[in-house]
């Protein structure tokens, strides 16, 4: 393969998710009492059959169940369920462990590292998995411009779709070679994220363009059906080489609205659900047929400022002046308890976080002066471009955007709030039609890398699949950001991070806005779940009481 072709690989490779990102929230119908009563029934004769059936209940249909084209949590939720990567995280935390690969061994420089594979391991569709899939997958994503988020991790270029990984080979029937061009301290864990799961190489041929909606993984549940704005159903993998999931079966039903969604988890016709309404946490609590299960917090919400387009934003005093106008203790409160204001892009739960940093506070006519400073002393007109659905990172996110209205209006900015779907939210911010824009990402893999680099490098502010949607081309941060990816000492690379946050800081091309805990309420017949940090985990551990 030609180094360009695999370099677009990685170059091509990663989103994170968003940006993770991540990481979705959509439809448009809500669900009959009729509809109710039919799942009751479904799952009273599943029961009475002795059949194990969880039903997730959850705001927004998947994008999609290619892992390698999406950064949204509720296509991940499911791709998670059905596809395997070389390597995993441990149940608990981002600590790498094997998956389809038993051992890897990397060079004394950094350049190679060679897998071991896994020599019991069969595809959904009977197929065995050996080295050369891994090897096809790889090329897949590294020739066409449809896996381009991949590049948000490994480090495409202003002028080439250039990443790290020059070569993928296999050197054994089980065994593949991975060839860097430079040592990147990131490698093995980004491995381990969900874009990389490996697909059925003949799935992919028999399905074409619409691989997306057939897919066929090695994970612990076999997908089997997916209705449009509904419901998508995974079966139970009876030959995953790993534990075999303890439920037969797992629906996630798209509920779009967070109380008709909460309502369905308290008459029992759903087991789980995210997309909490705040209020609803203590009802929850109280309630002694249900839990509440908090995820650890590894995520950040944040409006972003689009310092690419002409106007106002482009202006770092007028985007200082912003952060200063909007009281955020205040905002926080719209989280209820769940959670924590933000001052720098990447949680203070990952290491290399900058708590030196004093964020802006809340400070009216400093903000004012700024303006004035700045040409615009009679404010201006802005769209902030919102979400519907609730995020894990923003449980509220439209009167989240009408309290930060109100807060601008006192230094003369007027923001005309435009609130989308999630998927036409992420399409129109990765164009950069908005002004300013809400969004948030939960983080992939606990290195900063997977924020600062994802979230705000100049490799990630390309028109049309932005990850960066604040447009933010700082070559100083750029610099250090590449430096810190190739540096192995993780204590010079948490120098390099603390002195790039500063520079952000300064440059404020975010608000950041909150750190927090989202809850997942369950009934309590669910047991054995552990919530993972990166937003979602394989169900195959969780276990429901008959």
């Amino acid at each position: 393969m030609k180094k360009r072709n695999l370099l677009a690989l990685f170059s091509l490779l990663f989103a994170i998710v968003l940006f993770v990102s991540a990481c979705s929230d959509d439809a448009n119908s809500t669900d009959s009492d009729s509809d109710a009563n039919a799942n009751d029934d479904d799952q009273a004769t599943e029961e009475a059959s002795g059949e194990k059936t969880l039903i997730f209940g959850r705001g927004a249909d998947s994008i999609q169940l290619d892992p390698s084209k999406v950064t949204d949590g509720e296509s991940i939720y499911v791709t998670n369920q059905i596809y395997d990567t070389l390597v995993r995280y441990k149940e608990e935390n981002t600590e790498v462990k094997p998956a389809l690969a038993t051992e890897w061994t990397p060079s004394e420089d950094g350049l190679t590292w060679t897998f071991k594979l896994r020599d019991d391991v069969k595809f959904h569709d009977g197929t065995d998995f050996t080295a050369e899939d891994v090897v096809y997958n790889f090329e897949r994503w590294a020739t066409s411009a449809e896996y381009i988020y991949y590049g948000y991790m490994f480090g495409a270029s202003e002028d080439d779709l250039g990443g790290i990984i020059e070569k993928v080979e296999a050197t054994g029937d089980y065994e593949v070679k991975f060839t860097l061009s430079e040592p990147n301290a990131p490698f093995l864990q980004t491995l381990a994220m969900p874009p990389f799961g490996i697909a059925s190489p003949d799935a992919i041929k028999e399905h074409g363009e619409d691989y997306f909606k057939n897919p066929v993984g090695t994970g612990p549940f076999v997908f089997e059906e997916w209705v449009p704005d509904d419901s998508i159903t995974v079966t139970k993998n009876e030959n995953y080489f790993g534990e075999v999931a303890n439920v037969d079966k797992v629906i996630f039903r798209t509920i779009p609205d967070n109380g008709a969604r909460f309502m369905e988890l308290q008459s029992g016709s759903i087991d789980m659900m995210t997309g909490l309404n705040p209020q609803d946490i203590q009802t929850a609590e109280s309630d002694e047929n249900l839990q509440i299960i908090r995820r650890p917090s590894m995520n950040v919400s944040y409006m972003a400022m689009n310092t690419g387009k002409e106007g106002p934003m482009s202006e770092k005093l007028v985007r200082q002046a912003i952060n200063l106008a909007i009281d955020k203790e205040k905002l926080i409160t719209l989280y209820e308890g769940i959670g924590k204001a933000a001052k720098n892009p990447i949680p203070p739960s990952l290491w290399g976080y900058n708590d030196e940093i004093e964020d802006y506070g809340y400070d009216v006519e400093k903000a004012k002066a700024l303006l004035a400073e700045a040409g615009y002393a009679d404010g201006f007109d802005i769209t902030l471009y919102t979400f519907a659905n609730p995020r894990p990172y923003m449980p509220q996110p439209k009167v989240t955007a009408q309290a930060i209205q109100e807060m601008l209006k006192e230094v003369n900015i007027n923001v005309e709030i435009i609130e989308n779907d999630w998927d036409t939210h992420l399409s129109v911010t990765e164009n950069g039609e908005h002004d300013m824009a809400f969004l948030g990402w939960t983080g992939d893999n606990g290195d900063p890398d997977n924020f600062l680099y994802v979230l705000l490098d100049k490799d990630n502010a390309k028109m049309g699949s932005a990850g960066n949607i604040a447009f933010y081309k700082s070559d100083e941060v750029h610099d250090l950001l590449k430096e810190a990816q190739t540096e192995m000492d993780q204590e010079k690379r948490t120098e390099l991070y603390l002195k790039a946050q500063e520079l952000i800081h300064e440059d404020a091309p975010w608000f950041p806005i909150a750190h927090t805990t989202p809850p997942i309420a369950a009934s309590k017949k669910v047991v054995d779940y552990v919530p993972h940090p990166t937003g979602s985990e394989p169900f195959n551990l969780l276990d429901i009481k008959q």
